[in-house]
């Protein structure tokens, strides 16, 4: 039987074949998706919120708000990062 390569490759990146290593990789995929997913959310709701009335703002901006400072817990984003960009909503909506 012939023994595997030292490196594999995985979408035209070389990886390691220990089976720590691929496991890590696939989680760190996982995760990859999660946190894209949560980004694009955030950025849906901003540009959704920027275009609402003034009436619809203040609920939409209180989502907002938690999934900014859920994906800031998380450190999906940097925590002052979502201090920041909730701040900057904040300004934004109470100018509108």
């Amino acid at each position: 039987m012939e023994r595997p390569h030292k490196l594999m490759f995985y979408k035209g990146n070389s990886m390691a074949t220990h089976k720590s290593a691929l496991k890590r990789h696939r989680q760190s995929l996982k995760r990859n998706r999660k946190n894209r997913t949560v980004k694009a959310e955030i950025h849906t709701l901003t540009k959704k919120l920027a275009s609402v009335s003034k009436e619809e703002a203040p609920a939409l901006l209180k989502t907002l708000q938690s999934k900014i400072d859920k994906a800031g817990r998380r450190s999906i984003i940097h925590s002052k990062n979502a201090s920041h960009r909730v701040s900057k909503l904040m300004r934004a909506t109470s100018a509108k």
